[in-house]
């Protein structure tokens, strides 16, 4: 089992991850999205195996006038927008191959091993 980690260092639902797969000595790469974020592959993988772009959007995220203003852009533009601007992101993400999930989801990982 390969997994990947996208989060953030001060995210909490991210460190719940890592805490997760540390316990049960599953081996993890974590990429700070704050530095390198994601990929156009690993953003179009992700977002498929979520089942789309909303999935991932954070309607918490603090750029609230960044989040309304992809209310009104079409379907291309948003996901422009929204991988240009990865601080949007729900965090953490993380994947397994063509599996992902969005948020600290331990009951699916478990499936996973």
């Amino acid at each position: 089992m390969n997994i990947q980690i996208f989060g953030t260092k001060k995210c909490f639902d991210t460190k719940k991850a890592e805490r997760y797969f540390k316990e049960r000595r599953v081996k993890y790469q974590l990429i700070d999205m704050k530095e390198k974020g994601m990929s156009k592959g690993e953003f179009q993988s992700v977002m498929k195996a979520v089942g789309g772009l909303d999935a991932l959007i954070d309607p918490k995220a603090k750029d609230q006038e960044l989040l309304t203003l992809l209310q009104y852009l079409t379907d291309a533009d948003k996901l422009e927008k929204v991988f240009e601007n990865q601080h949007l992101i729900r965090t953490p993400i993380v994947r397994s191959g063509k599996l992902a999930t969005v948020g600290f989801q331990p009951d699916v990982w478990k499936n996973w091993e």
